[in-house]
């Protein structure tokens, strides 16, 4: 069960709290505030399952859509990535910026985010721990997919570092975590 609010930080001066789950007819909305350091944000990723939208609370962030030109938001500046589109965004600021936003519908984004998060303080760098990384980039692949990572890695050597960290018993801390969306 989710916890609000929760607050998450990884290594690389990223931090997100988890404000509330609003209930709607077409699915819960997560609502989350973020702070980015200056040159931090989330590599190229995609949501396959849930649109995200940002608006800059303070200091300015860039973003991109896979394939297309960088671009500016300022304080004011809202950007919706509808599920299903890779994209990035990072504070291209020189001091901490500020975001507010939501994702929807939720789905297992709280469960991801938190654990990723760990796993990267845990590896002290941008990729996260390599059993942990495995684990969640394999079970959630239907939801998730971090696209700088080469596609090598993501079809063969994750689902095979996952099956050896299951045979090693890597994965006990992950016994309550929520079933992947078909």
């Amino acid at each position: 069960m989710n916890q609000f609010p929760e607050t998450i930080e990884n290594c690389l001066g990223e931090k997100i709290v988890f404000k509330e789950l609003v209930r709607e007819p077409d699915g819960d909305k997560l609502i989350l505030h973020g702070w980015v350091q200056p040159k931090s944000g989330p590599p190229m990723h995609v949501h396959f399952k849930q649109d995200e939208c940002i608006t800059v609370k303070k200091g300015q962030v860039s973003y991109q859509v896979l394939g297309g030109p960088e671009q500016l938001a300022r304080e004011g500046d809202s950007v919706l990535f509808t599920r299903g589109t890779p994209h990035r965004f990072w504070n291209s600021g020189t001091d901490e910026a500020q975001v507010e936003g939501w994702a929807k519908p939720a789905n297992n984004l709280q469960f991801f985010l938190s654990a990723i998060y760990e796993a990267q303080s845990r590896s002290g760098k941008g990729q996260p721990e390599q059993f942990d990384g495995a684990y969640l980039l394999t079970r959630y692949k239907s939801e998730y997919a971090m696209l700088e990572i080469p596609g090598f890695v993501r079809k063969v050597i994750f689902p095979l570092t996952y099956v050896i960290g299951r045979l090693l018993g890597k994965y006990n801390k992950f016994k309550d975590a929520p079933a992947p969306l078909k």
